[in-house]
């Protein structure tokens, strides 16, 4: 461990007050090292904590959600920002600034060009000049890149769970590179914790639908970490949390990719691979991956599956689990392997 060794470290949250801030601020409650300092939360500045995260009152019973102002970033030890899209590339000069270690969960940094971010954005990067700052932050495959960085972009749900079932099999050329399908299901906080027509209660329950159709920007992280061609279809489930990736590939010979993942994640603290095909409900509440796989004879096709919390490995675990690699503590500090069920 770091010189962090004779105090708690002090994290600020940017995006406090929404889903993935109270997931946070409900991690780090039991984080063994670190603490909230500040907690931003634009839209709900001057509020206590427990008025808009009820379930946090006990662990944060006198915080009260700041606005934005520089100066508070003094004495801070870690930035965690899990902000709407653009703003991270929008307060940049702030949050570099001061040297301090910074995990982003939104996608300013995730992409390896300008080029890339405005093919599936849709608009020019306002700070193309950053993006090779940043590391990738999926510990599975990057684990000693995010050890060295101080700028980490967190991938969100989506392709967390379709690059980890699908890139060790990609790796080990068992799967074409081309036509690759991934079918994938959220729960409805990953909408975000605004609410609009087609996430209300009455709009979801009893239905399953279908969005984004063939140009949903998540397509590019999951090519860019996988090296292989991906057709991505994302889908609205009636659930809180929860992300189910089913994915379907070309194999390029008769294998067992069941043994490959299983040899891929020997020893993953946050990885399951079992032959039960995974449920999200599984990893609800902790940081945790539940995968399995298929090879299919009669049509020559590979399925690998992939069922994580959108909120924790998905989010907000994957971010702690990041910050404990940048910062020299235990990857596993704070964090839980097992899922609250039923």
């Amino acid at each position: 461990m770091n010189m962090h060794m004779t105090r708690m470290i002090r994290a600020t949250i940017f995006g406090a007050s929404g889903y993935v801030g109270g997931e946070l601020m409900r991690l780090i409650a039991q984080h063994p090292a670190i603490e909230v300092g500040v907690a931003f939360g634009a839209s709900n500045a001057g509020q206590m904590v427990a008025s808009v995260h009820p379930h946090l009152a006990l662990a944060y019973p006198q915080m009260e959600f700041s606005a934005w102002n520089a100066t508070k970033l003094r004495g801070c030890d870690l930035i965690l920002a899990a902000l709407p899209h653009g703003e991270t590339q929008r307060l940049a000069d702030e949050l570099l600034a001061p040297d301090i270690p910074l995990v982003d969960l939104g996608a300013d940094f995730r992409l390896d060009s300008a080029a890339e971010f405005e093919r599936w954005y849709g608009e020019p990067h306002a700070r193309p000049e950053l993006l090779g700052s940043f590391t990738y932050g999926l510990p599975e495959f990057f684990r000693e890149e995010i050890r060295g960085s101080k700028l980490v972009a967190a991938p969100g749900c989506y392709p967390t769970a379709a690059n980890l079932a699908l890139k060790p099999l990609v790796d080990a050329g068992v799967i074409e590179k081309q036509g690759i399908i991934v079918d994938a299901a959220s729960g409805v906080s990953g909408a975000g914790r605004s609410a609009n027509a087609g996430t209300h209660f009455c709009s979801v329950d009893g239905s399953y639908r279908a969005y984004g159709l063939i140009k949903h920007r998540h397509t590019a992280e999951m090519e860019m970490v996988s090296g292989a061609e991906v057709l991505f279809t994302p889908h609205l489930m009636a659930a809180s949390r929860g992300i189910l990736a089913n994915c379907y590939a070309r194999a390029t010979s008769p294998s067992d990719p069941l043994a490959i993942l299983r040899e891929a994640y020997a020893g993953e603290l946050f990885v399951h691979v079992g032959e039960t095909p995974p449920e999200t409900k599984w990893a609800t509440g902790s940081n945790s991956a539940f995968l399995s796989a298929r090879f299919d004879e009669r049509t020559g096709t590979v399925v690998t599956l992939a069922a994580i919390d959108n909120l924790g490995k998905g989010a907000a675990g994957q971010m702690i689990q990041c910050a404990n690699l940048m910062l020299g503590l235990e990857e596993t500090a704070g964090l839980s392997n097992m899922g609250v069920y039923p």
